[in-house]
């Protein structure tokens, strides 16, 4: 812990002395080939592709050299708020987020560029997932319910849109999507009578260009509001088909007043991008009482599966059950438990989990696994292809529901109460649903995403702070560094003047961390620590 007090220190002087860097003054221009193929310089979505792995095709840091891996440079935001976004990296600068501010900072030193700051009072302020960019322009959702459209060069605003009323109970936070020339946000709140939606807009004009609604409209009989999309979904361009997962219906817990599966909420979608047209929908939590969002990342896979060709989908969820999906027609390939599940009574024809009436929230309570937080949540997972391997930031827990009467209070007419819970990174091979290895983080769960590399080293983080380098093969720790506070974001990693940077935050701080210049071409024993 001093050698890194020590780094901050020299990290922090660096940041007062350096001018910006040349490298970071190019002219920043993301088309729609790099996003399709994105270059190993470059970072240029929020799961770093379309497909949402979160595997990088790096090599230089393995499971031989890891060990010296060392601090490069660390930014301060001087902010309460912890980063939760995941950084995009577009021609040497990297643009990175908490609620209200943008940084756009030298990826190479750490040296801000500048920095945006929208003040708001209005909304949730629970986090913020981070920017897109298009051409040379970002796009940033707020939590008052607005998408801002600033010049990457320099900050300045171009248009500021109201994509959501935060006086009826909606905010924002997550990183929009680009596909084409459409720019793909979602929403969140609680309160009833609120319908989730995703919106497309223009990216030049911030014109709206179509609107899906998750629930049926106002009035229909028998259905339900809610279905936010809270998190940014995933894209096919072969296809042309986005994937989207949508969140609880409302009232949460209480869910006499709105009777069958109570679609699109709890669901993986598939929408045409140009027209905002569904294209087939996967109900994850059919009626659900327990507040299981869906909107884990739908990450898409190609390969075999039991020997034939597919196209996959596939979805570590809230509700404890990991999918695979056909992703050209929404039809189950594989739905089982990834830890301890308990609500449902087993899994029908077509792969959805039934949920079991004797576990819905009651007066007198209801043991429950997993907790209200879900066996994972927003952080992100990974696949490593090699291996086979879907690695998965979990939480198996157990908790007690109460029904309540309804008290208008973010419509929850209940409470849950966490009995136990713990974090651990999971292996799971998708051809059969089975742990292959596991990885303890410590009591109460990290809250770190996950990133795989080519080379066989997997990045994330534990419940005290430590970001963690594993070896994929079998989940053993390769090197481990504290960082001060909790890593409540996902790494990235990229490439620049031939030397890999692997990325991530702890509470307020960006962290950059590389190999010694004498270590990027010479493999070293590997350490292991217990």
């Amino acid at each position: 812990m001093k050698l890194l007090k020590e780094a901050l220190v020299l990290a922090a002087g660096a940041l007062l002395t350096l001018g910006a860097s040349p490298h970071s003054l190019r002219a920043q221009n993301l088309d729609s080939a790099d996003l399709i193929k994105p270059p190993a310089d470059s970072w240029p979505l929020y799961h770093g592709d379309y497909s949402g792995k979160r595997h990088s095709p790096l090599t230089q840091i393995t499971p031989r050299n890891v060990s010296n891996l060392s601090l490069a440079w660390a930014f301060q935001t001087d902010q309460t708020a912890s980063i939760k976004a995941s950084p995009l990296l577009v021609d040497g600068v990297l643009y990175f987020t908490v609620p209200d501010n943008i940084w756009a900072v030298d990826a190479r030193s750490g040296h801000m560029l500048w920095h945006f700051h929208h003040p708001t009072t209005q909304g949730d302020h629970i986090g913020q997932r981070g920017v897109a960019m298009y051409k040379g322009w970002l796009y940033f959702t707020s939590p008052d319910g607005h998408l801002i459209s600033l010049n990457a060069k320099d900050g300045s605003v171009r248009w500021n849109k109201i994509i959501a009323d935060v006086n009826k109970g909606y905010w924002t936070t997550m990183a929009p999507l680009v596909v084409a020339n459409h720019v793909i946000i979602g929403v969140s709140g609680d309160f009833d009578n609120l319908t989730g939606y995703l919106r497309a807009l223009d990216p030049d004009t911030g014109e709206t260009q179509w609107q899906w609604n998750s629930t049926p409209p106002a009035g229909t009989p028998n259905t339900t509001t809610g279905g936010m999309t809270w998190m940014t979904g995933t894209y096919d361009p072969k296809l042309n088909l986005v994937y989207w997962g949508t969140g609880n219906p409302t009232p949460v817990l209480n869910g006499s007043t709105r009777p069958g599966d109570n679609l699109y909420t709890c669901s993986i979608v598939a929408i045409n991008p140009d027209n905002g047209k569904l294209a087939w929908g996967f109900s994850v939590s059919p009626h659900d009482t327990h507040d299981w969002d869906a909107v884990e990342t739908p990450m898409l896979v190609d390969g075999t599966f039991h020997g034939q060709p597919r196209k996959m989908l596939m979805q570590a969820s809230r509700n404890g059950y990991f999918f695979v999906l056909d992703r050209t027609n929404g039809k189950s390939l594989l739905t089982v438990p990834y830890g301890p599940t308990n609500w449902t009574k087993g899994i029908d024809k077509d792969g959805h989990p039934i949920p079991n009436p004797d576990k819905e929230p009651a007066p007198d309570g209801r043991l429950i696994a997993p907790d209200e937080g879900g066996l994972t949540n927003y952080r992100a997972p990974s696949f490593d292809p090699k291996n086979g391997l879907f690695i998965v930031d979990a939480h198996p827990s157990y908790s007690i529901y109460f029904a309540k009467p309804a008290d208008g209070n973010y419509g929850w007419a209940g409470a849950d109460y966490g009995l136990w819970g713990k974090g651990v990174i999971e292996a799971i091979d998708y051809q059969t649903g089975k742990i292959r290895w596991s990885h303890e983080v410590g009591r109460g769960g990290s809250g770190a995403g996950v990133l795989t590399t080519e080379s066989g080293v997997t990045f994330t983080g534990d419940a005290y702070g430590n970001f963690l380098a594993l070896d994929t093969s079998d989940g053993k720790t390769l090197w481990h560094a504290g960082t001060g506070a909790s890593i409540q974001s996902s790494p990235i990693s990229y490439e620049l003047d031939g030397r890999q940077y692997v990325l991530t935050g702890s509470g307020g701080v960006l962290f950059a961390w590389a190999l010694p210049p004498a270590s990027t071409h010479s493999p070293q024993k590997v350490a292991r620590t217990p």
